[in-house]
């Protein structure tokens, strides 16, 4: 059986629920089985919309919890204090949102407020603790601030014990992020000896971003740059924004946000030296098109896994064609995804070509492994016409596959 024919048989079989007895032992392998649907928090009709739903793992005595910090969201990039809730059921049930110490706003002066926002925590397992990066940013009015100061990434810890530590800036002095630089909505890796790459966007002069990633180290308390990597550049409005960054093996891999419609990807041996990025494309060479969104890795056993948004015939009207959202298989090899793999996370919802502000939009989003059998993506809906919208949360659960390929 040749590959595309494999792929073909092994997305049918798990789209239909079922998977015929492997044959051969030649290639094993894990695809997704089955995606569900849920919610988590109702936004819609007059609940709390919550942003940045970003969720992480943390082993609990026989078990584990699932932590996940948001932020509420009442206008374009106009986000509340931080909060955190947890699971300790599987996503049964959630504590009641609660705010995280350091995380709110704080007056810097001329009726500015200082806050914070697009948190990911990830858990840090040499120290036992949950590291939280994110940006700082600033508000006047009840607006985003457009004329924003030098912005630069920011972190909190929380313990074994579920404490926080204090709000840090993020130890950067390079004077190619006065600025701004920022580790914001990015995913990191943490390298077997409890180093962390850390990837970054940055500039100095409020014009295109630069990416590139830091090898930091990490004692469970403070994070110290170490060693910084080569820079990506895109010239297109503000460049590379919002870089994530996963590890398969011993490579490393790079997914880039840009704003020419495109997405783009790099890789590297050793999560510093990274090759020249290029955009995301199928296997069949066609570019995908995406419009200044995010793009977020999947990785289950030694599988890459791409979650995103495209341009498709049914979004032509929604903003950044910011739903449905996807998720598809990394060629690794080639740095492109296997159309055939591809599957719906979350379905567009709304009319898009009579109602395109009533779609909810499904742009902020985070994929993480949470067992060895399940994965969950999250993400916080936004209506655009009246800033509402619920928490979801897809599970999506693998299968193994055992079969020959010729």
């Amino acid at each position: 059986m040749r590959r595309r024919e494999f792929l073909r048989w092994s997305v049918a079989a798990a789209g239909a629920g079922h998977l015929p007895s492997p044959s051969r032992a030649d290639v094993a392998g894990d695809i997704i089985g089955d995606i569900t649907r849920e919610t988590i928090f109702r936004g819609r009709g007059g609940g709390v919309t919550w942003f940045s739903t970003r969720a992480c793992s943390v082993p609990a005595g026989s078990g584990a919890r699932v932590l996940m910090l948001m932020a509420q969201v009442t206008g374009s990039d106009y986000f509340g204090p931080v909060h955190e809730t947890e699971t300790a059921d599987g996503g049964k049930t959630w504590s009641e949102p609660r705010p995280v110490p350091g995380m709110g706003r704080r007056e810097s002066g001329d009726g500015v407020e200082e806050g914070s926002c697009d948190f990911v925590p990830e858990y840090h397992a040499p120290t036992r603790t949950v590291l939280a990066m994110g940006h700082n940013v600033f508000y006047r009015g009840g607006k985003f601030f457009r004329e924003q100061p030098p912005r630069c990434a920011v972190y909190a810890v929380r313990d074994a014990a579920g404490k926080w530590s204090a709000l840090r800036r993020f130890p950067w002095d390079d004077p190619r992020g006065a600025h701004i630089y920022t580790s914001n909505c990015a995913q990191r890796v943490t390298l077997p000896g409890g180093d962390v790459i850390v990837p970054l966007s940055f500039c100095p002069d409020g014009k295109a971003r630069s990416v590139a990633t830091l090898r930091c180290a990490f004692d469970g308390e403070r994070l110290a740059v170490k060693t910084m990597g080569s820079v990506l550049h895109n010239p297109v409005g503000r460049g590379l924004l919002e870089p994530s960054v996963a590890r398969v093996g011993d490579r490393h891999f790079l997914t880039l946000r840009a704003e020419d419609e495109r997405g783009y990807v790099s890789a590297s041996d050793d999560g510093l030296s990274w090759c020249p990025q290029v955009p995301w494309a199928w296997d069949d060479g066609e570019p995908i098109a995406m419009s200044t969104t995010q793009q977020r890795w999947l990785v289950h056993s030694d599988q890459l896994y791409l979650v995103y948004t495209r341009r498709t015939q049914e979004n032509q009207k929604v903003m950044r064609w910011r739903s449905p959202l996807f998720v598809a298989l990394v060629d690794r090899e080639r740095l492109c995804l296997v159309r055939e793999t591809e599957r719906l996370v979350f379905p567009l919802v709304g009319d898009p070509v009579n109602d395109p502000q009533g779609v909810a939009h499904l742009g902020n989003f985070h994929a993480q492994a949470i067992s060895a059998g399940e994965s969950w993506v999250t993400a916080g809906e936004v209506i655009p016409k009246d800033w509402t919208g619920d928490v979801l949360l897809a599970r999506i659960r693998w299968a193994t596959l055992n079969r020959g390929v010729q």
